[in-house]
């Protein structure tokens, strides 16, 4: 049973970092796309970021780039969310998602492309 596992949530202040984890379980995606991606609240699910653990690509929505980082770590079946100087706008509920395909990076901003999805983390930024 594949598990996705988030982690690394919390209240901050802004201007504040917060590094995310989310820990895969039950098959391997290491030539998958992995996803973030977060909901406010009233708002849609949107794309925060991606990344393709055998390429090691990334892909960021134009509102994080420049201050979110993701990564991956092969050992640890681990992706990262590293986010720093957090705005209020980026208070959400953060969800982790792997994609089923292998390869593939097409649509990677795209939820439907994604087979599995994580609990989500509540990130809270306050001002």
């Amino acid at each position: 049973q594949v598990q996705l596992v988030e982690s690394g949530g919390g209240l901050v202040q802004v201007g504040g970092s917060l590094r995310l984890s989310c820990v895969v379980s039950g098959r391997t995606f290491s030539r998958n796309t992995m996803g973030w991606f977060r909901q406010a609240p009233g708002k849609e699910r949107e794309f925060v970021a991606a990344i393709n653990w055998s390429s090691g690509n990334t892909y960021y929505a134009d509102s994080v780039k420049g201050r979110f980082t993701v990564s991956r770590d092969n050992a640890e079946n681990t992706v990262y969310l590293q986010m720093n100087s957090l705005k209020p706008e980026d208070t959400a509920v953060y969800y982790c998602a792997a994609r089923g395909t292998a390869y593939s990076e097409l649509y990677y901003y795209r939820e439907a492309v994604y087979d599995y999805w994580g609990q989500g983390t509540q990130v809270t930024v306050s001002s």
